[in-house]
């Protein structure tokens, strides 16, 4: 178990406890980072000389932004469940009530003028692209807009970004290898079309894919996707498959083509993904074919022994953090949510050592497919 005190966030605006989704027994990071510290405490040094400020806080990892800041009644503007969950997890955690923060997905507008905009880089550009294209019109001359996170995770193009969609922008120093970035809104400039989402056609088919900007490979079907896809399962009698970490459903799609009795049913976190993996199943499907599409936590809102047959590609990142766990978590939970003899199918890296994680778990592993770089592995419950 992590030490209290390393649960512990110290800033000017006072001190919270904060925790991380998905939880672990061991957990070993923090909910927090050093640019998170600087941004709050910079911005503390302003609020004094504000009244009733409207604050919208945005890529709010697991909440810290908001808990520190909720007092002052904060929107905070995220395309991740997660992070949504934390942070009610975090308000609770320290006392503090639900109503004191507006939580808004990625793809709900936003409402009225912004005094202070704080964002948390994300990991996509195209994401930060879309966030700040929505958050200009509700800007105006004194708004400050200020961009926080670790040196190692922003790039150049990002400067160039926040320029040409916002205005001037001044850097702070380096602080424990964080750093801010400032815009000054140039209200001379025009408002710009939003460019997503961002269509394709599905190589060998007629499917136009439809894809918002934080899903990924946005642009063509992606390599692994790819190597999934031409093996994926036939399996007439089976009732339900889950496209789990759906991203734009193109797993699920195809697999309702090669299953055509069975029921589909797409999960992601995000919920960009799952508005993109329901466009385009609708699309191909129209009225005809029965499907559910859930944001949420990986499998917690399926019931038990519920599905026949689960596709996984996992992420192996959280952020900008490098991992294994929502992998396993999503193992965990699906070796719940499978019925006897049904099988996940995962596909990754070589060098992820899924089949060691799927063998604890389900006491069985088989490799379906390798090449020189992914491998798809089938654990089934035993009948």
């Amino acid at each position: 178990m992590t030490n209290p005190s390393e649960q512990l966030l110290k800033v000017k605006l006072g001190e919270f406890t904060l925790q991380r989704l998905p939880k672990r027994p061991l957990e070993l990071l923090q909910a927090w980072d050093a640019a998170d510290e600087y941004l709050l405490d910079t911005v503390a040094e302003t609020l004094p000389s504000l009244t009733e400020p409207r604050i919208l806080i945005v890529n709010d990892n697991f909440g810290a932004l908001a808990v520190a800041l909720s007092s002052f009644q904060p929107q905070a503007f995220s395309d991740s469940y997660l992070s949504q969950q934390a942070t009610r997890l975090n308000l609770i955690e320290n006392g503090i009530s639900l109503q004191q923060v507006q939580l808004i997905n990625s793809l709900e507008p936003l409402q009225g003028v912004f005094d202070i905009v704080l964002i948390k880089a994300p990991k996509t550009l195209a994401l930060l692209e879309d966030q700040l294209i929505r958050i200009r019109p509700h800007l105006n001359p004194n708004s400050q807009v200020i961009l926080a996170g670790m040196i190692k995770v922003l790039p150049s193009a990002l400067w160039t970004m926040l320029e040409r969609l916002i205005g001037p922008t001044t850097t702070s120093l380096a602080r424990k290898k964080a750093r801010l970035i400032s815009a000054r809104p140039d209200m001379n400039k025009a408002l710009f079309t939003n460019p997503y989402p961002v269509y394709y056609t599905l190589e060998n088919s007629d499917y136009l894919i439809s894809n918002h900007a934080n899903v990924f490979s946005r642009e063509r079907l992606d390599i692994g996707t790819r190597f999934f896809l031409e093996h994926l399962p036939i399996k007439p009698a089976i009732r339900d498959i889950i496209d789990l970490g759906c991203g734009n459903g193109l797993l699920g799609l195809m697999a309702a083509e090669r299953n055509p009795l069975a029921t589909l049913h797409f999960v992601d976190e995000s919920f960009m993904a799952v508005a993109s993996a329901k466009d385009n199943f609708s699309r191909a499907y129209e009225l005809n074919r029965p499907a559910t599409f859930t944001v949420g936590d990986g499998l917690c809102d399926f019931e038990a022994s519920s599905a026949d047959l689960i596709l996984c590609n996992p992420p192996f990142h959280q952020q900008h953090t490098v991992g294994d766990q929502i992998a396993v978590s999503l193992f965990v939970q699906s070796r719940r949510v499978l019925r006897k003899g049904g099988e996940l199918w995962v596909i990754g890296n070589r060098h992820l050592n899924y089949h060691s994680q799927l063998q604890r778990l389900f006491g069985n592993h088989h490799v379906i497919a390798a090449n020189a770089k992914f491998i798809i592995i089938k654990a089934a419950v035993k009948s």
